[in-house]
């Protein structure tokens, strides 16, 4: 007769019967740990090996190659010279930097502060308005609708733009003409006047979408019944947007806010697409001065100046918001 030890994962005990369960004996396993090699506690660092050589490859040495580049004077070929601070003292001075921080303000209120908004509004009137009354894909039709401009290239958005504001024989212009309004025709993108208010919408359109989809995802988690029972209050729909809907996925408003608050500091493609920070420096970012200044005037040190003041004002910004996130969570678990 061939008899077999218990297995290594587990271990058995006797115990006394329960009431109406026969006598048998408890299997007890083992933790998981033991059956995955260097899971102990000391070998899961060996997992995160791979990570981190890519963030240290990718990320870290051209931050710092890129932050060692700003207190030199390097155009690309030779090798860099030291010069301490007077890129930093240059920028300081600088008056078209400073003017696209300005024009960073504009962004920041056509890619956050409207189409966050908007965007919680019409999320919400999708939501509990149209999503009742048409039912749930006509709403899904819509929220993808809405969504299309983020999935277009940039390229392909601002040759289409670019097509319908062009001065001459420009969809808009012409289409000013045929009403009767010819004395409106204007050359929207060249002149600074209007250069700055034509990306400022184009960038509302764009960027409606993403608000609008993260906000009806974080809704269905909303409880149909409290709209229901604010209805039969008496409450209309604004009044159960404002009790409801803003106090319950408030931690959505602040993802998008925030991310959306990157975005606009960022923002390159449609300034790059449409009108090369011009005309004169009415449109000009800061990413776009510090891709001109690194390519096309070659002053690499310059441009690594300015690449590394946004970086430090991204990791500002990002920092304020989590903090007031993180204050007001705590504020609502002491409540």
């Amino acid at each position: 007769m061939v008899t077999t030890a218990p297995l290594a994962t587990e271990t058995t005990e006797s115990h006394p019967p329960r009431p109406g369960r026969p006598a048998g004996k408890r299997v007890r396993r083992a933790p998981v740990q033991s059956l995955i090699p260097g899971a102990s506690g000391k070998g899961f660092w060996l997992y995160l090996v791979p990570g981190l050589l890519l963030l240290t490859i990718i990320v870290l040495v051209p931050l710092g190659w890129n932050f060692f580049l700003t207190f030199t004077k390097y155009r690309g070929i030779k090798p860099p010279v030291w010069i301490g601070l007077d890129n930093w003292t240059k920028l300081f001075g600088d008056d078209v930097f400073w003017t696209s921080f300005g024009n960073s303000v504009a962004m920041i209120v056509a890619m956050v502060v409207v189409p966050t908004l908007l965007g919680l509004v019409l999320a919400a009137m999708l939501f509990d308005l149209v999503g009742k009354k048409f039912g749930g894909k006509v709403a899904s039709f819509l929220r993808a609708t809405y969504y299309l401009p983020q999935i277009l290239p940039t390229v392909i958005a601002a040759i289409v733009i670019g097509w319908i504001l062009r001065p001459e024989n420009g969809a808009l212009n012409q289409v000013l003409g045929a009403i009767g309004l010819g004395g409106l025709e204007h050359n929207w993108l060249g002149s600074p006047d209007t250069a700055m208010a034509c990306i400022m919408v184009i960038m509302i359109w764009v960027q409606l979408g993403y608000p609008i989809v993260i906000f009806m995802a974080a809704l269905q988690r909303v409880d149909p019944e409290l709209y229901e029972a604010a209805e039969l209050d008496g409450a209309n729909w604004f009044q159960r947007f404002r009790a409801i809907t803003v106090g319950i996925i408030r931690p959505e408003i602040f993802v998008v806010t925030l991310t959306c608050t990157i975005a606009a500091l960022k923002v390159f493609g449609p300034i790059y697409a449409l009108t090369r920070g011009g005309p004169g420096t009415s449109t000009m970012v800061p990413s776009y001065y510090s891709y001109s200044e690194f390519f096309q005037n070659q002053q690499v040190g310059y441009g690594a100046t300015i690449a590394t003041a946004l970086t430090v004002v991204v990791a500002i910004v990002a920092i304020i918001f989590i903090t007031f996130q993180t204050r007001l969570e705590r504020q609502d678990e002491e409540r």
